[in-house]
């Protein structure tokens, strides 16, 4: 472990967009829980995203950001609803620009994933069709409603690139609101947002529809969806990877490639070590995605070993690595990386990392 790995395939610069990473390293988007009041930035998390930049992470994707008071998914979350929020915004992003690293806001709805007290009113979901985790029991969006929602997120975009952000990533996975209107199993409708598969993504296309009128292909926009539900007659890689194309010829950027809902027991953040051989375990959909489109693919799912990381990229099965659990116990693991002094992660996958109080490894706080 003693020499530097400049010369990996994983500390190449690769564009997205308009904009060059100066690696392969991507910080997925994770919530902080460091908020303050309305959704604003605090010093927390400024020195949470400038450790994260100063240990060389090559893009960094916030937390989720909620483009409404409506779509607020928990307490304590970063917010873009607001003009009022965009000084702590700047701040966050140019606390990062201080380095070479590059910044997205990840912009999100919560749809039914959350709860009354939280948004202000009755969850809102394509279809009345209950969450049985929550115990919520949301009602079905009207279509003003959802041309509302086209507006909001186009303006969360205007606002990030107000602030200073890089681009933005589109969250369209995780049973969050546009999640929903992908997958047959919420999206029930009959009128022009559901039913068909080109209904149920008519949602997604014209918000990136409405950020591409407002800003050419200057402004990166990136997308993450999954490639299933694990649910029964919910969204299959198939038709996500169909979403994904119809994206792409409308100008997105790059997607990043997820799965799994709370809803069907099996969410993103596997728990529990993993064998060399089983690490990624969502690359094999990344590199289904990579075949079929042009755009760059990032793969995740419990990546920890360089190695590993390194046969991911040089394959061509993804092009970039997305990481959130080990940057959380070691924000400057990509620094040690390249420095040759790490050849895996310390994480132990026990996903005590996502605490209320606050974003921190649950390992190292026993």
């Amino acid at each position: 472990m003693s020499e530097t790995r400049e010369k990996s395939i994983l500390f190449e610069p690769k564009a997205i967009g308009s904009i060059v990473i100066p690696n392969r390293f991507v910080r997925s988007a994770t919530q902080d829980f460091m908020a303050g009041e309305n959704g604003r930035v605090t010093d927390r998390q400024i020195d949470l995203f400038r450790n994260l930049a100063e240990g060389e992470v090559g893009l960094i994707i916030t937390g989720h950001a909620y483009i409404s008071r409506l779509g607020i998914a928990s307490p304590f979350q970063i917010g873009i609803d607001d003009d009022a929020l965009l000084e702590g915004l700047r701040n966050l992003a140019e606390v990062v620009h201080r380095t070479p690293s590059r910044i997205f806001i990840q912009i999100a709805h919560a749809g039914r994933q959350t709860k009354n007290r939280l948004c202000g009113g009755t969850p809102v979901c394509p279809s009345a069709v209950p969450d049985p985790v929550l115990k919520i029991s949301p009602r079905e969006m009207t279509a003003e409603e959802i041309k509302k929602t086209i507006v909001d997120f186009v303006q969360a975009a205007v606002r990030a690139k107000e602030a200073g952000f890089d681009g933005i990533q589109i969250h369209a996975a995780h049973g969050y609101l546009l999640s929903s209107f992908l997958s047959p199993h919420t999206n029930r409708r009959t009128d022009e947002w559901g039913g068909s598969p080109e209904n149920r993504r008519r949602l997604l296309l014209e918000i990136l529809r409405g950020i591409r009128r407002r800003f050419g292909r200057a402004f990166p926009v990136i997308m993450k969806i999954n490639a299933t539900d694990f649910l029964p007659g919910g969204l299959d890689p198939a038709e996500a990877i169909a979403a994904s194309r119809a994206m792409e010829a409308e100008g997105l950027d790059a997607v990043e490639v997820s799965a799994g809902t709370a809803e069907a027991g099996r969410g993103s953040m596997w728990p529990g070590l993993r064998t060399e051989e089983e690490e990624g375990y969502f690359v094999g959909y990344a590199a289904d995605f990579k075949a079929a489109l042009s755009i760059p693919v990032f793969g995740l799912g419990g990546n920890r070993t360089f190695s590993v990381m390194e046969r991911i990229v040089r394959d061509g099965r993804a092009d970039f690595i997305s990481l959130s659990r080990p940057l959380v116990r070691e924000p400057d693991l990509v620094r040690r990386f390249r420095l040759g002094l790490k050849d895996k992660s310390a994480c132990i996958s026990c996903n005590k990392c996502s605490n209320p109080r606050g974003l921190s490894c649950g390992d190292l706080r026993r």
